[in-house]
C-alpha cells in the first residue's frame, strides 16, 4: 500500500486541514507521481488520463471515510487526469478540483492586496470559467484571518470537508475551481476562525441569493457590461427636467386575487412603467433592492449588496425591468446603503472570526439608531468592496444613479451618540475623515468611469459643498436632498392658515441657500411612516381644505427651484400612512367625490407643465433662474416669484395663496408688458377645486411690487397658479 501521512489524512477526513492543495491532487514525491483524493461515501476510485481516456490505475483506500491514494506507474511528470468513482448510486466520472492551478493571477493578487481593484466583483465571488478545457465555476472570498475556508452547497451535500479552498497569502483570498457546478445552485462559505469556531457565511460578492428566510447565495452569471449613453447622460444632467417617483416595489401594487402577492420585476416592467409614463415622471427611484433578510427594513439593512433581491424574480428579470424603463425614456435610480449593515450571522459581521468589514470598537462600528454595524471606511479592501458595488450597479445593470442613504451618519463620528460614546478623529474633531475620503473617492470613480450616471446624497446637516466636486473641496455628489426645505415647508403647511402669517419665513428661507447645492426637493417615504401619517393627514382644515392645501403645496414645490421627488401614494393623496405589507390604496381613485383622482390628475399635469416649460428646470441651480416678485406678504400668506429659463423672455410666474380666502383684484407686478396665460391652477375644477382663476390676463402700466407693469388677477383660496407670458393674445 502507498505510504501517506496519516495525520494529514485524518485532518482532511475530519475537515481540519487548512492547506488541502499541498496534499490532495497530483504531486511529485521522491521521483514518483502520486495522486490523493478525498471522496466521502465513495466505494472505489480509478485514475483516468484525460488526454487518452485510458485507465491508468486503481486507488488504494487509505481511510474508510473516503480517502484514496495511488502511485501512478511509469510516470515522472504531472499530467491532466480525472477520476472514475464508484458511488453507492453507481459509477461516475468526475474532475478533481485539486488538480487545477490557481485562479487568480499575479496582477489580481497585487491589486486586491493593495485594495486598488476598481471592480473586485470581477475576481471575487463566483464566475463561470474553464481550466484546462474543463468548464466550471471559480469561487473566491476574502477572509485573511480565517484558519480554513471551504465552499459548501447543493453540489457537495453541504459537506464542509469536501471542498476546502486554497489561501492566496498575498491578499488573504481563498479560492477554488469546481467543475460541473451549475447556475442557480445554492452555496455558502464555511469559515473556521483561529479559535476553530465554524460559521457559514453568504458570499459578499454573490450575484444572486435565496429568498428569505433562506440565507444562501446562488451561483449566477456575471451580468454583461452595459455602456452608458449620451441620451441617459443628458436626461440626468443638472439642466434637465428631473421628476422622480420613489417606489417600494413590494407595496406599490399587489395581487389580492393571488394571496396578496407582490408583483414580479417583469410585471413591474409593464404595469409600473405604464403608470410612470402616464403620470409624466422622468425617473423612478427604488428603495434598496440589494438582498436583505427582513421585509420590515424596506431594504435599508442589506446583506447581499451585489444581488438584486429574489423577492421579485431573478437578476435577469431585474435587468430586463431596468432596460425596459430606460428604453421608454425613464431613468432608474437605486437607493444605495453603504452606511451600515445588519449583524445577521450569515452576513458580514465577524466575517472571518474578526471584525473584517466593520470596526472592532463599537464606538466606531455600531449604529445605536438601527442596531447595525458600520463599515470600516479606512480599510482599503472595504472601500473597494463598496466602490466596486457602486460601479457594478451602474455598469452591469445600466442604472442611472445611486441615491446614497444616511450620508450624515457617515460624516460624523458623534452622529446620534452621547459624550463618551464616540472616538474623535486624529485631530480631535467629530468629522469621520475616513468616511469623507471614501465618499469623495467613490464619487470620483463614478465620475470618471461612468460619466452618464449621477449620485444623490440624503444628507440632513449643513455639511458644506456636498454637491460640489472634490477638487473644489466638495464631496462630489451631483445632487443633494434638501431636507431643510422639506422640514420647513411641511411645518408651514401643518399650521392653521390663520397662523401661517407668523411662519411665513419657513416658505422663503429655502431661497437663502437654494443655490449653495444642487438640490432635490424630497417628499419621500420618510415623511409618511412611523406614525407621521400621510401628507394629506398633515394638512389642516376640513376634507375640502385638506385637499386644497395639498394641491397648493405640490404646485408650489414644482414651481420652486430644485429637482422633484415624490413617494408613491402621495400622488393619490392617501389617507393612511404607508404600510410596506400592503398595496397602495388604489381604491381611493374610485371614491365618489373624486378629490383623490383630482390630486393624481394635478401631479400628472404638474409633470407635463414642468417638462414643457424649460424655465421651471433649466436653471435650477443658478441664481439667475429665480426672482422674487413678493416674498414679504405674510399677512395674506401670498408668495410670488419668477422662474427664468436660459432664453430671454422664457419665464413662468408662480403665485401661491396659502389662506382659504380668495384674493380678488390682486395686483401683481410682472416683468414684462403683455399677456399672461394661466397654464396651471391647482384650484381648477379638474382637480376638485372651486374653479376660481384667470384664463388670460393683460398687463397694465400700473406699478406694483417695484415693477412698471402689473396684472389685476384673482388668486383662488389655498391655491398655486402658473402664468406664462406672451407678447400677443394667441
Amino acid at each position: 500500500m502507498i505510504s501517506v501521512d496519516l495525520a494529514r489524512v485524518a485532518a482532511v477526513c475530519s475537515g481540519q486541514d487548512a492547506d488541502p492543495f499541498s496534499f490532495l491532487g497530483m504531486h511529485l514525491v521522491d521521483g514518483t507521481v502520486q495522486v490523493r483524493a478525498w471522496l466521502p461515501t465513495a466505494r472505489h476510485c480509478s485514475l483516468i488520463e484525460s488526454k487518452t481516456g485510458k485507465k491508468l490505475a486503481d486507488f488504494d483506500c487509505i481511510d474508510e471515510r473516503g480517502f484514496f491514494a495511488v502511485v501512478v506507474p511509469r510516470r515522472v511528470h504531472c499530467f491532466a487526469y480525472h477520476l472514475r468513482v464508484q458511488w453507492q448510486e453507481g459509477p461516475l466520472e468526475i474532475e478533481d478540483p485539486y488538480r487545477f492551478a490557481p485562479i487568480l493571477g499575479e496582477m489580481d493578487l497585487w491589486l486586491l492586496a493593495e485594495g486598488n481593484q476598481l471592480r473586485p466583483y470581477e475576481r471575487l465571488g463566483t464566475h463561470f470559467c474553464s481550466q484546462d478545457g474543463v468548464a466550471g465555476v471559480s469561487f473566491a472570498v476574502w477572509a485573511p484571518n480565517a484558519r480554513r475556508v471551504a465552499v459548501v452547497g447543493d453540489f457537495n451535500c453541504w459537506d464542509g470537508r469536501r471542498h476546502a479552498m486554497r489561501l492566496r497569502k498575498e491578499c488573504g483570498v481563498w479560492e477554488i475551481f469546481l467543475p460541473q457546478v451549475t447556475a442557480g445552485q445554492a452555496y455558502k462559505y464555511q469559515i473556521t476562525d483561529q479559535q476553530d469556531q465554524l460559521e457559514c457565511k453568504a458570499d459578499p460578492y454573490a450575484f444572486s441569493a435565496e429568498l428569505r428566510p433562506a440565507t444562501a447565495s446562488r451561483v449566477a452569471q456575471l451580468p454583461a457590461w452595459i455602456e452608458g449613453t449620451a441620451s441617459r447622460k443628458a436626461a440626468n444632467a443638472l439642466n434637465a427636467p428631473i421628476s422622480i417617483y420613489e417606489v417600494h416595489l413590494g407595496s406599490w401594487r399587489r395581487r389580492p386575487e393571488d394571496n396578496n402577492r407582490w408583483l414580479t420585476y417583469r410585471e413591474l416592467a409593464t404595469e409600473l412603467l405604464a403608470y410612470v409614463l402616464d403620470m409624466g415622471f422622468t425617473h423612478i427611484e427604488l428603495l434598496p433592492i440589494s438582498e436583505h433578510p427582513f421585509d420590515g427594513s424596506w431594504g435599508y439593512q442589506p446583506l447581499g449588496l451585489y444581488a438584486p433581491t429574489s423577492r421579485y424574480g431573478t437578476p435577469d428579470d431585474f435587468r430586463f425591468m431596468v432596460a425596459t424603463f430606460q428604453a421608454a425614456g425613464i431613468g432608474v435610480i437605486l437607493d444605495w446603503v453603504p452606511g451600515h449593515f445588519p449583524a445577521d450571522a450569515h452576513g458580514l459581521a465577524q466575517f472571518d472570526g474578526t471584525p473584517l468589514y466593520e470596526h472592532s470598537d463599537p464606538r466606531e462600528g455600531f449604529h445605536p439608531d438601527w442596531n447595525t454595524l458600520i463599515y470600516n471606511f479606512g480599510r482599503n479592501e472595504v472601500r473597494n468592496f463598496l466602490i466596486g458595488n457602486a460601479l457594478y450597479w451602474l455598469e452591469r445593470y445600466g442604472i442611472d444613479g445611486l441615491r446614497v442613504d444616511a450620508v450624515a451618519s457617515m460624516l460624523y463620528r458623534d452622529y446620534s451618540r452621547k459624550d463618551g460614546e464616540w472616538i474623535p478623529n486624529q485631530f480631535g474633531g467629530r468629522e469621520n475623515l475616513e468616511a469623507i475620503d471614501f465618499i469623495r473617492r467613490m464619487n470620483e470613480v463614478v465620475g470618471v468611469e461612468r460619466p452618464s450616471a449621477v449620485t444623490l446624497a440624503e444628507e440632513s446637516t449643513s455639511f458644506p459643498a456636498v454637491s460640489r466636486p472634490p477638487a473644489m473641496g466638495g464631496l462630489g455628489f451631483h445632487y443633494k436632498w434638501n431636507m431643510g426645505w422639506m422640514n420647513d415647508t411641511l411645518s408651514y403647511m401643518q399650521e392653521d392658515p390663520i397662523n401661517r402669517q407668523y411662519h411665513h419665513h419657513k416658505m422663503t428661507f429655502g431661497l437663502v441657500y437654494a443655490f449653495s447645492e444642487n438640490f432635490v426637493l424630497p417628499l419621500s417615504h420618510d415623511e409618511v411612516v412611523h406614525g407621521k401619517g400621510s401628507l394629506l393627514s398633515k394638512m389642516p382644515g376640513d376634507d375640502r381644505q385638506k385637499f386644497a392645501n395639498l394641491r397648493a403645496y405640490y404646485a408650489f414645490m414644482w414651481g420652486h427651484p430644485g429637482k422633484k421627488l415624490l413617494f408613491m401614494g402621495c400622488e393619490l393623496a392617501q389617507v393612511a400612512e404607508w404600510q410596506h405589507e400592503t398595496s397602495l390604496d388604489w381604491h381611493l381613485l374610485d371614491a365618489e367625490h373624486g378629490h383623490h383622482r383630482g390630486v393624481q390628475q394635478l401631479v400628472k399635469d404638474l409633470n407635463r407643465t414642468y417638462r414643457s416649460q424649460a424655465a421651471l428646470y433649466q436653471l435650477d441651480f443658478e441664481p439667475r433662474g429665480f426672482e422674487w416678485i413678493a416674498h414679504d406678504e405674510g399677512e395674506q400668506s401670498i408668495f410670488s416669484f419668477i422662474r427664468h429659463g436660459d432664453v430671454a423672455d422664457e419665464f413662468v410666474v408662480v403665485v401661491s395663496n396659502f389662506t382659504p380666502v380668495p384674493r380678488h383684484g390682486y395686483r401683481l407686478g410682472v416683468p414684462k408688458a403683455g399677456f399672461y396665460q394661466e397654464i396651471l391652477n391647482s384650484d381648477s375644477y379638474f382637480y376638485g377645486g372651486s374653479n376660481l382663476g384667470n384664463v388670460l390676463l393683460l398687463s397694465e402700466g400700473i406699478s406694483a411690487h417695484g415693477r412698471a407693469n402689473s396684472v389685476c388677477m384673482t388668486i383662488p383660496p389655498l391655491a398655486t397658479l402658473y402664468l406664462r407670458w406672451s407678447e400677443t393674445a394667441c
